[in-house]
């Protein structure tokens, strides 16, 4: 995810590290933080890869800036990340919606539509947090008040994403 993320968001501009961490703070950082110790070797495995380059300009104080910037091969990496995502991509929710952040970068509508048909078969796959002999457990089932109330979100958030989804994938198959 981290690494989907500074390719993502790298493909749209170059960025210095401070500007790429805030960028992806604001996309998960509520859920998922970024450290820096996360961050930075993150970004030190990708320029070993030759995915991104750095260089140095004048900072806004005495300290120079590092700006990242996507290599051809950068691009490529993340096309072909975006075209075949990992199953935990598709079948996490945070993994997801980063996912759905950048996935307007793969130009092909069949494209994209197959990698929301991933998350849209995943979807329609019974499940739930809790199991009872092997089943999912529904709402209606849950021992208690706050087990109910998860099942109910859950399930209502799934209702609107599978919504979305069947609309999304109608309108990427319009010729």
């Amino acid at each position: 995810m981290l690494e989907l993320s500074i390719l993502g968001f790298l493909y749209e501009e170059p960025l210095h590290g401070y500007e790429l961490k805030e960028r992806i703070k604001g996309l998960s950082g509520h859920i998922r933080p970024v450290s820096d110790g996360a961050l930075y070797p993150a970004i030190t495995r990708l320029a070993k890869a030759g995915a991104l380059e750095q260089r140095t300009e004048p900072g806004s104080g005495a300290t120079p800036r590092r700006i990242l910037s996507l290599t051809d091969a950068g691009r490529a990496d993340l096309l072909e990340r975006l075209r075949h995502p990992k199953d935990v991509e598709i079948t996490d929710g945070q993994r997801f919606f980063t996912l759905l952040a950048f996935l307007r970068h793969l130009l092909d509508p069949a494209e994209q539509a197959a990698v929301l048909r991933r998350r849209q078969a995943f979807l329609e796959t019974p499940a739930s947090f809790f199991y009872r002999e092997g089943e999912p457990v529904a709402a209606e089932q849950a021992p208690d008040l706050f087990r109910q109330g998860m099942l109910r979100i859950a399930r209502a958030t799934g209702t609107e994403e599978k919504k979305w989804l069947a609309e999304a994938i109608g309108q990427l198959d319009k010729p």
